[in-house]
């Protein structure tokens, strides 16, 4: 079992954010010029205390005006208005792993009481019937003229288990296309990609009581085969996908 950490020492920023007022894709993100690589990060609205789980990206051009640049769908969670400064609080996340506590061993089982001598020098009675000689004649018959003989059904053979998937060799064998706030828009945006050929996904999570859907492309088995889906995502919009390793 996994859990989101905040993590500051990745990234924290306390400043003004802005939505411009156009709509974006990519679901919920902000961006800032001093982000090196793509991050997972809390962002709160510190005016309203409403907070969002979503990506941090680098903005690559320098605007006037507060330096975090937000998504219109984060706006619509974090309850921004259009060109209106907001300030914020955006904190690096990472995975943490929970051990699960080992199940309690299950009690031993009490020894039956050892049969008595009474028990053992009075054996129950055997009743013994004649086998059906009609149903033994016709088995004989239906034997002789090549008919089956009837036999009890067997039970229903249980279904094979699904072959197990190959996991793919690659650190980071997906794509993520963005962090949506609305299962709808997650399922419009993996019905887009199906469209195309490519399999997606989205996974549910809950950070500070919010939930998201990462939605995700892949896995890919091959380096070449995670280029050329990263390269068709981003020719269809997504121009901030980026490889995760899941």
């Amino acid at each position: 079992v996994e859990r989101d950490v905040e993590a500051p020492e990745l990234f924290h920023k306390t400043e003004s954010g802005l939505w411009d007022g156009r709509p974006s894709l990519g679901g919920v993100w902000v961006a800032h010029p001093d982000v090196k690589e793509p991050l997972r990060v809390i962002i709160r609205n510190e005016a309203n205390g409403k907070s969002i789980v979503g990506a941090l990206f680098r903005r690559e051009r320098e605007n006037p005006g507060p330096r975090i640049q937000v998504s219109s769908d984060a706006a619509s969670e974090l309850k921004m208005l259009a060109g209106q400064p907001v300030k914020l609080d955006i904190v690096a996340l990472r995975r943490e792993k929970i051990e699960e506590a080992a199940p309690e061993p299950a009690p031993e089982p009490v020894p039956e009481s050892a049969p008595t001598k009474e028990t053992l020098d009075a054996p129950e009675a055997i009743e013994e019937k004649p086998l059906d000689p009609i149903a033994s004649a016709a088995a004989a018959i239906d034997a002789a003229e090549g008919k089956p003989v009837a036999r009890p059904a067997a039970p229903n053979p249980k279904p094979a288990a699904a072959p197990a998937v190959t996991p793919s060799k690659l650190a980071k064998p997906y794509v993520q296309l963005g962090t949506f706030g609305s299962k709808e828009n997650a399922d419009k945006v993996i019905e887009d990609m199906r469209k195309v050929g490519l399999f997606a996904v989205a996974n549910e999570q809950t950070s500070n009581g919010k939930t998201v859907w990462r939605v995700l492309v892949g896995p890919a088995g091959r380096r070449a085969e995670r280029t050329a889906m990263l390269r068709k995502v981003k020719s269809m919009g997504f121009k901030d996908a980026y490889i995760v390793s899941n």
